[in-house]
């Protein structure tokens, strides 16, 4: 490495550790529910980082991996394929270190994260279907003599899931001055299987009595997989942005998974809006499959007279969302109908009726 090299990578890490100072920690915010005694619910917001997103966190560990790695040089093109947050978080990264940087990504992603993206600096590559981003991504990098960040195959080895204050560890260490500091479950949607890897492990290295219990969508290909073993498995592709895979991603580690459920695109939906209005601010859809994920094992735990602390997160803003989730013609447009839903949620919350499991 040239001298000129050697001042740009330690200048690039200097920048992105002190983002990292800036930006490490997120608020964790319990909510009482009246119909819900004695279970205790905690969402960690993830949406008050800079980019708006968990995927900051996952987008600094991605660039550290590859300029530590040797892989992201100055004045390397950077390519990532995305369906959206985690190329808003990149694109703030790049910019941050004057690099150039192309997203791959559906065509059916939201326009505000495109809006964010080029705004950003970013230049977006779209394509018609889920599952053409790898290919096209790795194409983009290869003929402009870049690098591919690769969320999906990297999300897993370039945060350092023992500590360093990584989600997990922030996660339990907010939670030690509550009356259950060790939580029965932390329930987290799959997108690249990075967050999921990541606090599964954690809990097994700090020998944790809480179990991990992953939410998935539908067009999802990782319920399917891991409930028969069979990673091969393949599907259409989510309509809920950001998480759900067409293809069982090589961050996603069902080993250390200890339970699966999967929720219906109505449900995600429903439950983003009832929430929403609890917090008075729009959460997005993965943040509403989250929760919906919470209020199936809460159910579980009030039918057998338990009570229990459940944690999960919101993934971003539902602000991102205005033209889908919270627009009643495209779900019309899309044959997704959350009334029902919508009602069972709230019975279940303010009056404790009914259940999901």
């Amino acid at each position: 490495m040239s001298q000129e090299e050697r001042v740009w990578t330690r200048r690039a890490i200097e920048l992105l550790q002190a983002d990292g100072q800036r930006s490490a920690d997120t608020h964790l915010v319990k909510l009482d529910f009246v119909g819900l005694p004695g279970i205790s619910i905690y969402l960690k917001d993830e949406s008050t980082h800079p980019t708006g997103s968990l995927k900051h966190r996952l987008a600094r560990s991605l660039f550290l991996y590859g300029i530590c790695n040797g892989r992201i040089r100055k004045g390397t093109a950077l390519v990532e394929a995305s369906s959206g947050s985690t190329a808003v978080s990149e694109a703030y990264f790049a910019r941050l270190l004057d690099l150039p940087f192309t997203a791959v990504m559906p065509r059916s992603t939201s326009q505000q994260k495109v809006d964010a993206i080029t705004a950003l600096g970013g230049r977006c590559h779209f394509v018609d279907n889920a599952s053409q981003v790898y290919e096209v991504a790795e194409a983009i990098a290869a003929e402009a003599g870049g690098y591919y960040l690769d969320q999906f195959t990297y999300a897993e080895r370039a945060t350092d899931w023992r500590g360093n204050n990584n989600i997990a560890d922030s996660m339990f260490r907010q939670m030690s001055g509550e009356a259950q500091p060790v939580p029965d479950w932390v329930v987290m949607s799959a997108g690249t299987g990075g967050t999921s890897a990541t606090i599964g492990r954690y809990i097994r290295y700090r020998n944790l009595e809480t179990r991990l219990c992953v939410v998935d969508v539908e067009g999802s290909a990782f319920y399917d997989a891991w409930q028969s073993g069979d990673m091969s498995i393949t599907a259409s592709g989510s309509r809920i942005e950001g998480i759900g895979r067409p293809r069982v991603e090589p961050s996603f580690i069902p080993g250390v998974v200890d339970q699966m459920i999967q929720v219906p695109d109505a449900a995600s939906i429903a439950a983003a809006r009832v929430l929403s209005e609890r917090l008075f601010r729009r959460v997005g859809g993965s943040t509403g499959t989250n929760f919906m994920g919470v209020l199936c094992l809460a159910s579980l735990a009030k039918a057998r007279g338990e009570q229990g602390a459940f944690v999960t997160l919101v993934c971003d803003s539902g602000d991102r969302y205005s033209n889908s989730y919270y627009n009643d013609d495209w779900l019309k447009a899309q044959g997704i109908d959350i009334a029902p839903w919508r009602a069972r949620i709230e019975a279940f919350l303010d009056r404790g009726v009914g259940g999901f499991m």
